[in-house]
């Protein structure tokens, strides 16, 4: 009996999508994270082979709750959910994908200066405790409609003058007639947990936060070699954000070196510009699988 306890104990329970707009994410995280999962059609559950985990596919709605209840460990579920649900767990990790906002919507054609002129309205929403909190805050106090689906369509049937829904691209908004005029929350996948793991899911959820971190360095950072001549080494070498320093190699060629670096994506293209600038040659671009530091 103590054997299976301790069996069942060691392995980490997580809760993800089991379908819609982070499902996918979700398992491409965990097979980059190099975690095999069994293969299923429709299965509710999967356990991995190389890694002390078992997967649940759950509807996001569900995923704090789970959470909370201890019947999932940890799961990954969108912010905007976790906020709405408003559930005893920790967001412990953001992950980087299914970003989007949940935005304030009026007609197209609507005149709109500030949130003030939402205040006597009636707004439809799928997330009526994060409204209520945002308007609240800026004392603005308007009529909630909750409505599960659909919510772009609420002002064209006349359910609804405004609405707060999901947005990424805003096409759905403009197909509808509406423009975004305020933000109530960035959003983005996150891992959650139970705020009462034991020891030893702890000690496993610490080694899947550290394979989860190399992975995200990695796809935000780019391997750069290039050749530079040695009089303006100095200079390429003050351009290059590094870790620490980049890697400076003699080539064959008397008066040049060669130059390996990390460059975040984000500032990637300005820095190539200062190198070509500075006389850089031959820049070669290498994604990173997995980062560790």
């Amino acid at each position: 009996m103590k054997d299976t306890l301790l069996k069942k104990n060691a392995f980490l329970k997580i809760a993800i999508q089991k379908s819609g707009r982070l499902y996918e994410d979700s398992v491409q995280l965990l097979k980059d994270c190099g975690i095999d999962l069994k293969n299923g059609v429709n299965k509710l559950k999967t356990e991995s082979d190389n890694f002390p985990i078992e997967v649940y596919f759950l509807r996001d709605d569900d995923i704090p709750q789970y959470v909370e209840d201890a019947v999932a460990d940890i799961g990954i579920v969108g912010e905007n959910i976790v906020y709405e649900k408003n559930k005893k767990v920790d967001v412990i990790e953001q992950l980087g994908f299914g970003k989007c906002r949940l935005s304030v919507a009026v007609g197209r054609n609507e005149k709109y200066n500030s949130i003030n002129e939402l205040n006597g309205k009636k707004i439809a929403t799928s997330y009526p405790l994060l409204v209520n909190r945002f308007l609240m805050d800026r004392k603005v106090k308007a009529e909630i409609h909750e409505i599960s689906g659909s919510v772009e369509i609420a002002p064209g049937i006349g359910l609804a003058d405004a609405i707060v829904d999901l947005v990424s691209s805003g096409s759905t908004l403009f197909m509808n007639g509406l423009k975004e005029v305020e933000t109530v929350l960035d959003s983005q996948a996150v891992l959650v947990r139970n705020r009462n793991l034991n020891g030893v899911k702890q000690q496993i959820l610490e080694k899947l936060l550290f394979r989860i971190r190399a992975v995200r360095r990695a796809s935000n950072n780019k391997y750069i070699l290039l050749n530079a001549p040695n009089e303006k080494l100095k200079e390429i070498i003050g351009a290059l954000p590094g870790m620490k320093s980049p890697t400076v190699l003699p080539l064959a060629v008397p008066g040049w070196s060669s130059v390996h670096s990390v460059l975040n994506e984000n500032e990637f293209w300005e820095i190539i510009e200062k190198l070509k600038g500075f006389g850089a040659e031959g820049i070669l671009v290498v994604p990173i699988e997995k980062m560790i530091i």
